[in-house]
């Protein structure tokens, strides 16, 4: 069979890159087609990429830690009794794209040539690896090998990172020398003329220790959702409304139905499904929650695609999304629910299953609290937090006047963009979401 490439793939909006984790074939290992041949992770989840063709691993273009552009070859497949040697395939040049700082540095001939003299391997002569971006950024900035090397790294097993070196460049830039002239007027010599255009980042707390205390240090998930979360109030000025919902024709009509829907679809419905069929239909009543912000522009969603919070084993959070969610009826939206579920609690998510969301909703009921704020899920401008159904007394109407009556209750949180969310519209949208369930048919049919 001819050589093929293996693509690193295409994984969802907003991803450009993935490192490579581990391989789980080696060289001159037989493949099948779809069988899984390294390990991925991006700075949304991790995954495996899949062979395209039936064949043997002749080489690997990347090495793990490596990061790696969507679109760049990652291996090359071919038939049995071909050699490395044979694969005459080089790995696609990457392109330099301008780091986020300090971009006149690059037009000088004086850094020009210390580029030229001073091109970085992938391991230093300490045996330090440096992946491809760390190296591209390294020279397009005129770090030598010796200032790489006093980087401290925070990756696996010490390694600078993309996040590392672009965290030092602006403290760098800012080293400049002073040498006097002979009149004894200073002449700067830094070659950074332009103030920097990226802010440093503020000092961290130094945070006292006392005994039988416990340091763990955060998982890479962990240390990503922490990024999103602060970024994502740094961008939106939050605004929350709430509303309380009656539930009880929902809680009375699922208690009717749910044993004949496990029978009939070997699927149990919870109220989830039910809660995010009112969010959707709200959502067409109300199309402007179903937007983006960049810049000075909204870019209103066509497709409605709903993100499920959803917490992992190991106490991380995921948001898998529903895609074109309007499209599905009751029946496959608790399937989509169910599934996107499962998987996520098994490690089983694709890049794609948590790309593209518009609109967000968290169950804060599953621990039992009856309301929260949370925060957006950028680059969306609002997300719903449905709380706990609890029994409570009511004031509700009959015809023969006002009682008292036992009613199942529930809260939801909306949480919005106040750039583009006015109190009006996040106020009304959430009401609606609260009559639709309010109005639910008690009689309906599966």
């Amino acid at each position: 069979m001819a050589q093929v490439e293996l693509i690193m793939p295409k994984m969802g909006e907003s991803v450009a890159e993935a490192t490579i984790t581990s391989w789980l074939k080696e060289v001159g290992d037989t493949i099948e087609a779809d069988e899984s041949v390294v390990e991925i992770a991006t700075d949304k989840v991790d995954s495996e990429v899949p062979s395209t063709a039936e064949g043997v691993l002749i080489k690997k273009l990347f090495n793990e830690g490596d990061v790696v552009q969507v679109g760049q070859a990652i291996a090359i497949i071919g038939s049995e009794g071909e050699s490395t040697t044979e694969a005459t395939v080089a790995t696609p040049q990457k392109e330099n794209t301008p780091t986020e700082t300090s971009t006149l540095i690059a037009e000088t001939a004086s850094i020009a040539n210390v580029v030229a003299t001073q091109k970085i391997g992938k391991t230093s002569d300490s045996g330090k690896f440096y992946s491809p971006l760390v190296r591209s950024i390294a020279e397009k900035e005129a770090i030598s090998i010796d200032e790489l090397e006093a980087i401290s790294g925070s990756g696996k097993d010490g390694r600078v990172t993309k996040k590392d070196i672009l965290d030092y460049i602006p403290n760098r830039s800012n080293k400049t020398t002073t040498p006097t002239t002979s009149n004894g007027m200073e002449k700067s010599t830094q070659i950074n003329s332009a103030p920097a255009q990226v802010k440093s980042e503020p000092k961290k707390s130094s945070i006292s220790l006392n005994a039988g205390d416990e340091i763990i240090e955060m998982d890479r998930m962990r240390k990503l959702i922490a990024n999103h979360m602060v970024m994502s109030k740094q961008t939106s000025p939050h605004v929350t409304s709430y509303v309380e919902a009656d539930m009880t024709n929902i809680v009375n009509w699922r208690n009717k139905i749910k044993n004949e829907f496990l029978a009939r679809e070997n699927e149990k419905i919870t109220f989830t499904p039910i809660i995010m069929e009112a969010i959707v239909k709200a959502i067409k009543d109300f199309p402007m929650i179903n937007v983006s912000v960049d810049g000075d522009n909204i870019i209103k969603r066509k497709n409605i695609n709903l993100g499920m919070a959803t917490a992992l084993p190991s106490g991380n959070l995921i948001v898998p999304v529903i895609k074109n969610a309007d499209q599905l009826n009751l029946v496959g939206m608790t399937k989509a629910v169910n599934d996107l579920a499962n998987r996520a609690r098994n490690n089983k998510l694709s890049p794609d299953d948590i790309s593209g969301g518009t609109y967000t909703v968290t169950n804060v009921g599953s621990f039992g609290n009856v309301m929260g704020t949370p925060i957006i899920n950028q680059p969306q401008v609002a997300i719903m937090a449905i709380g706990a159904i609890q029994k409570k007394p009511a004031v509700i109407e009959t015809p023969s006047g006002d009682a008292i009556a036992i009613r199942y209750k529930m809260f939801l949180s909306h949480a919005y963009d106040h750039r583009v969310v006015d109190g009006a519209l996040g106020g009304m949208f959430v009401r609606k979401v609260a009559d639709y369930l309010e109005e639910f048919d008690v009689n309906r049919e599966l």
